[in-house]
């Protein structure tokens, strides 16, 4: 049996194609093919969009279908589906990239196909290469600085339950809450209640069309883009 491809987890950064690592530029130029996670609601993939400049026109891009629900078995049936079709490829031998927003592990739907990936081949090489997060750019985009110091940081989701981030940010330094756009209205009255929504920037469809960097919530829409964040920071610098 011939060995199997090598599977690339490359994060690709927060948008600006520019922000991808120079690793990661290599082997985009250098695989067969690349995996491009996409909502089963459209046939886009902004991973995808980002990387265009920098793969060879003769590469095979692959888009994956990821549906935007939290029906167990419906996301535990495309997990699977997925990962057998980037399974065919690999065992064949080519090498293939899959190709995520920010960082590979980091929220990121490559951290569900890894380990069914390794199960459907177990002797498959993988080499991840990490990205630029989108709060890494956030606060380079305005100016903030997320801890020095003594401080900490939180790193959150916005589809958590109240009580879990109540609790988590009642002792938290600073914080970024990712996935900001689910339930914007409840995210931003917790906010107000711990005394946090003037310490709060929030960033919106950065390093794309639409980018905005608001300091006021009360001028958020209650159903922002999909691609928003929070930056909190208590201590001002």
């Amino acid at each position: 049996m011939s060995r199997p491809g090598t599977l690339f987890g490359l994060g690709v950064g927060p948008g600006d194609p520019e922000l991808l690592t120079i690793k990661a530029a290599r082997i985009l130029g250098q695989v067969d093919a690349v995996f491009a996670a996409s909502s089963s609601k459209n046939d886009y993939s902004i991973a995808e969009a980002i990387v265009a400049p920098h793969l060879p026109a003769a590469t095979q891009v692959t888009r994956l279908s990821f549906p935007m629900t939290r029906d167990e078995a419906v996301l535990a049936g495309a997990w699977a589906g997925n990962a057998a079709a980037m399974a065919e490829v690999l065992a064949a031998g080519r090498d293939a990239a899959f190709i995520t927003l920010g960082d590979p592990l980091l929220y990121s739907t490559f951290g569900y196909v890894l380990p069914l990936l390794r199960a459907l081949v177990p002797d498959l090489p993988i080499e991840i290469v990490p990205g630029i997060t989108s709060f890494q750019a956030a606060a380079a985009r305005t100016g903030q600085v997320l801890v020095e110091s003594g401080e900490n940081l939180l790193i959150a989701s916005g589809v958590d339950e109240d009580g879990r981030l109540r609790q988590a940010l009642e002792t938290a330094d600073n914080a970024v809450i990712l996935k900001a756009y689910r339930s914007f209205p409840r995210l931003r009255s917790l906010l107000g209640e711990l005394g946090l929504a003037s310490a709060t920037t929030f960033v919106t469809r950065l390093g794309h069309e639409g980018e905005a960097v608001i300091s006021d919530l009360a001028d958020v829409p209650s159903k922002p883009h999909y691609l928003s964040l929070c930056l909190i920071k208590r201590t001002k610098t």
